[in-house]
């Protein structure tokens, strides 16, 4: 019997078959390389175009007034709340000084840092908007002066914001309201490396204004406690202590006299045409006071607020 013929057909072997099956594996994987590498790109063009120096420059034009974020953002302030500035009574010898430094530096001449320390409630944040606006009141845009608002817990940013200030065409106040350090806070170290200590010291355009109920920006019971544990008594606080010193001028604000207070709730009621008749206004004025248990420009402020919304009557640009 005889044997059928084998097909001679071109035989693949199970190597062959394989290598073949894993060329478009190869192709995959070279496209895959391909749009990582462009996604890779794309991340580095957004991040870029996200960082904190891109445009800032450009925004400073956009507003007079900014918020810095210590993530690297400043957020522009269309309308800040301030107080015109002849409604600030009881404090004109601290005004006519902190004007006279902010119109020097405004006009490119050498200024004072300053520290506005005392009462509670007497204008000191006050006093340093209004300045702002006094100063920018007849300016061209491109000479206007910029205000910039940091928060207490942000200090350490300080040096960030410094480095993205100095390449500006502008000048800046930055402000930072109710300054003080607490227990072992070590933040004001930053603060006193852009007053005067660090090596780039503070940009010639930079100019820094603080608020403080306290002259050391420290309580008196923490630096006894530092005096009394310490090998050397002086040494131990002479490092905190002299931050304050760093500021050029310090501006201290007073609690108020009884004829004071009164001038500001009667100016405040002549701006904004409060009428109640002057025996009335000041017996209810001294009577608010007295339950405050104080007088200031802030509970002249918060009477004249209780008063007209009293008599029906709305606080213009409020």
């Amino acid at each position: 019997m005889s044997k059928k013929p084998r097909k001679t057909g071109p035989r693949v072997s199970r190597k062959s078959a394989i290598t073949a099956a894993k060329r478009p594996a190869a192709s995959r994987g070279d496209d895959s390389a391909e749009r990582i590498a462009r996604a890779l790109e794309a991340i580095g063009s957004h991040l870029s175009a996200a960082s904190p120096a891109s445009g800032v420059a450009d925004s400073f034009a956009s507003a007079d007034a900014f918020v810095w974020h210590p993530s690297g953002r400043l957020a522009p302030v269309a309308n800040v709340s301030r107080v015109d500035l002849g409604l600030l009574k009881g404090i004109e010898r601290m005004r006519d000084i902190l004007i006279e430094n902010t119109e020097r530096f405004a006009n490119g001449f050498p200024a004072n840092n300053a520290l506005l320390w005392g009462a509670r409630g007497m204008g000191k944040s006050s006093l340093v908007k209004a300045t702002h606006a006094s100063i920018n009141l007849n300016r061209k845009p491109a000479d206007r002066l910029k205000l910039i608002e940091i928060h207490r817990e942000d200090i350490e940013s300080l040096p960030a914001l410094m480095a993205l200030l100095r390449t500006s065409d502008f000048h800046f106040i930055v402000f930072c309201d109710d300054l003080s350090f607490d227990g072992n806070d070590a933040s004001y170290k930053s603060l006193k490396a852009v007053l005067e200590g660090g090596i780039e010291g503070r940009p010639d355009n930079v100019i820094l204004y603080a608020t403080s109920n306290r002259r050391h920006l420290l309580p008196r019971d923490m630096m006894e406690n530092e005096r009394s544990t310490a090998i050397n008594p002086g040494e131990a606080v002479e490092e905190k202590v002299s931050l304050s010193d760093r500021f050029g001028l310090w501006l201290g604000f007073h609690r108020c006299s009884q004829d004071e207070y009164l001038e500001m709730v009667k100016g405040y009621c002549a701006h904004f045409g409060i009428k109640l008749a002057e025996a009335e206004l000041e017996h209810d004025a001294l009577e608010w006071s007295t339950t405050r248990g104080s007088r200031s420009g802030r509970v002249a402020w918060q009477f004249t607020q209780e008063l007209a919304g009293r008599l029906g009557v709305r606080l213009r640009g409020k």
